[in-house]
């Protein structure tokens, strides 16, 4: 475990994930989101490639996504690990939702500057609803990518239950 992508839906704890496991092998994490958007107004980040290329280079790191489109080949194929987070809806919905309602009432800043609003809970690419919408085609995008040839190398642990990751996680 030198190279890895912690993968699933939003609202799994991909993140959390990401981050405690870089804390216990001491490696580097970068937050996929906020490597995406560097502004104002949700602006993407325009050399994401160029950067993700650097960062993943190195011999070691940690990245908590499955890869926005113009990354996911490069970063699956720079991937030694996978740890998926294979929850269902009745677990990153109300995970999503918890963590939206905080940012939203915090007006907590994330991904360059930006914030979520109550505006912003009508669009369809709101955390939660997308969370709801994209659950099942998240899920089989991974399934297909762990099947797939070209990644059969990557060493894949797929958690079905929060507690089996935490169980996982204390013997890290």
């Amino acid at each position: 475990m030198e190279r890895i992508l912690v993968v699933g839906v939003t609202g799994a704890g991909k993140s959390t994930l990401a981050r405690a496991v870089g804390e216990r092998l001491d490696m580097p994490y970068y937050e996929m989101d906020a490597l995406y958007f560097t502004g104002p107004g949700w602006a993407v980040n325009d050399t994401l490639t160029e950067e993700v290329a650097r960062l993943t280079s190195a011999p070691r790191w940690i990245v908590d996504s499955v890869g926005y489109p113009e990354v996911r080949d490069l970063l699956w194929d720079r991937a030694d690990t996978i740890l998926w987070l294979d929850y269902g809806k009745r677990v990153v919905i109300p995970r999503a939702f918890r963590r939206s309602v905080r940012r939203t009432v915090t007006r907590e800043s994330i991904f360059g500057g930006n914030r979520e609003t109550w505006a912003g809970w009508l669009s369809k690419e709101h955390p939660v609803w997308w969370a709801w919408s994209q659950h099942a085609v998240r899920r089989q995008e991974i399934e297909r990518r762990t099947r797939d040839p070209r990644f059969a190398p990557l060493d894949t642990l797929r958690f079905s239950r929060p507690r089996d990751t935490a169980a996982w996680l204390t013997s890290v």
